[in-house]
């Protein structure tokens, strides 16, 4: 199936892809990175802090979508880190700490947090108060950033693609190649309508040009694990989600 998705975890019935930044203390990076890749799966695009000094400036190079911070860190413990990040921006933070007495629920709520989720965590009780933080946060503003068909999610903010969280770099052309078919998933698009949507009435473009970019477009999705994607029909054109 093929449709569009917000860059955020899955929320009711609609998949969405969740960018987002995890601040917790180096000894615990191993095993909560796991955990939270079994709750995100295959739809998630999910980096660790790396420099616990200058947080704000990871926040701002990654720019994720939520943060999801503990109270004890190195240098500066998670309450510093959210009354920073809150001086210039909205983004939602989720405290995700062991310290769950009701004074440090209070002073995460008091720094600008959303939510606080107590250690040990259930996947479920974690996917579910994400769920309600992102509904809060984003609410009428979840218009589409990507789109997704089967394993393949097209990214329409740097014109890449992903596949289980692999990064593919494509053209311009391909990107408008695969954003054209992701947009009629399951229908036929032909070859004249591709061309048209990329080149316009060029006159002088070789049809050629076009079967070139579909062989190197699939060469990519199968370098990533992904065979069969683009089907061709022939005399009639191209399509995907078949």
């Amino acid at each position: 199936m093929c449709c569009l998705i917000y860059k955020f975890l899955l929320i009711l019935t609609q998949k969405m892809q969740i960018s987002f930044l995890k601040i917790l203390p180096e000894n615990a990076l191993k095993f909560v990175s796991k955990k939270m890749r079994i709750c995100v799966k295959n739809f998630a695009q999910l980096q660790c802090a790396g420099n616990f000094e200058k947080i704000t400036e990871e926040v701002e190079e990654f720019q994720p979508d939520i943060i999801i911070m503990d109270i004890k860190l190195p240098y500066y413990n998670g309450f510093y880190w959210c009354a920073e990040i809150r001086k210039t921006s909205k983004v939602p933070i989720v405290f995700l700490s062991s310290a769950d007495d009701n004074m440090n629920i209070v002073m995460a709520m008091n720094m600008g947090g959303d939510d606080f989720i107590a250690k040990p965590f259930d996947l479920q009780v974690l996917t579910a108060k994400l769920q309600a933080v992102l509904r809060r946060s984003y609410g009428s503003e979840l218009t589409s950033h990507s789109m997704e068909c089967g394993e393949v999610v097209l990214n329409l903010n740097d014109t890449s693609a992903a596949v289980r969280g692999e990064k593919i770099d494509l053209t311009k052309n391909e990107f408008l190649i695969l954003k054209t078919l992701m947009e009629k998933q399951g229908k036929v698009v032909s070859r004249e309508e591709i061309m048209e949507r990329l080149w316009g009435n060029d006159e002088f473009v070789d049809d050629n040009t076009l079967t070139v970019n579909i062989t190197r477009i699939r060469k990519k999705l199968e370098a990533a694990g992904v065979n069969d994607f683009i089907t061709t029909k022939r005399g009639l054109g191209y399509l995907v989600g078949a």
